[in-house]
């Protein structure tokens, strides 16, 4: 194994990955590597990823964060192939709009709204850059894991604080910093990397590679304060029901018991 290498779980939610490789963070090749993965290798359906469920063991039928979106303009950052999206439209949404740095996934979102009976207004960028969406503008700003993705996570924030409307809600799930920290390993669960560790690293998936940094919960916490945002709500804790529906044998949901596998924020614009 490389020097540099250690192990880390995964970044969609369940699993271990083996081996991540420490990289320099340039955002135009985080970028590339990124966005081709998520052409080529992305998942056709996304799972416990995608409206109602926040991540792993964690759903909106639970948690009732957005409450009726009836006649709301929403906006999904990082919208993949349009399930989330989907959610929204069918709970009767005045709007739907997304970014997404995938133009294959955007293409499968097209396809499968409209399949749907439904429209989004799509726009292929990376979160952090200036893309033509309207400011003061969306009643819920929403992202379905893919906020971590980000390279200047405080750049994001304020994009999205300038989208909202004065009083307008963002909503966010990501893969929970300890989550990220330890493995099982011969049935007891390991530290295997430092908590306050945020540099970045490149991991192969699915025979491709993402290129990522673990943030820790603070760093969301302040980066939204900073941004204007007044949290209402977090969520750490695994739906018990959830759980108990799963195998006994699913050493994911044996952890998911022990620890937080998947956090999720609602904050509101001052």
């Amino acid at each position: 194994m490389d020097k540099n290498s250690v192990t880390r779980t995964n970044i969609i939610g369940a699993g271990e990955v083996g081996s991540a490789i420490s990289v320099d963070m340039d955002k135009n090749s985080v970028y590339q590597t990124n966005s081709f993965y998520w052409n080529t290798k992305g998942s056709d359906f996304l799972g416990a990823i995608v409206l109602p469920f926040y991540g792993a063991f964690v759903s909106e039928e639970k948690c009732q964060l957005f409450g009726d979106v009836s006649g709301k303009k929403m906006l999904e950052i990082g919208c993949g192939n349009g399930q989330s999206l989907q959610y929204h439209g069918e709970r009767k949404a005045s709007e739907l709009w997304a970014v997404d740095i995938s133009e294959q996934q955007l293409e499968k979102a097209k396809h499968h709204l409209t399949a749907c009976g439904l429209s989004a207004k799509l726009i292929c960028s990376p979160m952090e850059e200036e893309c033509g969406i309207p400011t003061d503008y969306f009643d819920f700003v929403y992202s379905i894991y893919a906020i971590g993705w980000t390279t200047d996570l405080e750049g994001t924030f304020d994009r999205i604080a300038s989208y909202l409307k004065k009083d307008g809600v963002f909503i966010f799930s990501w893969s929970h910093p300890i989550h990220k920290c330890v493995v099982a390993e011969n049935d007891l669960l390991a530290f295997k990397k430092c908590y306050f560790d945020e540099s970045w690293y490149s991991v192969s998936l699915d025979e491709g590679a993402l290129t990522l940094s673990d943030r820790k919960l603070s760093t969301y916490v302040n980066a939204l304060a900073k941004a204007g945002f007044v949290i209402e709500e977090m969520i750490e804790e695994s739906d018990d029901e959830i759980l108990q529906s799963q195998d006994d044998n699913n050493d994911f949901a044996k952890k998911a018991k022990m620890l937080p596998v998947t956090f999720v924020i609602k904050a509101r614009k001052r």
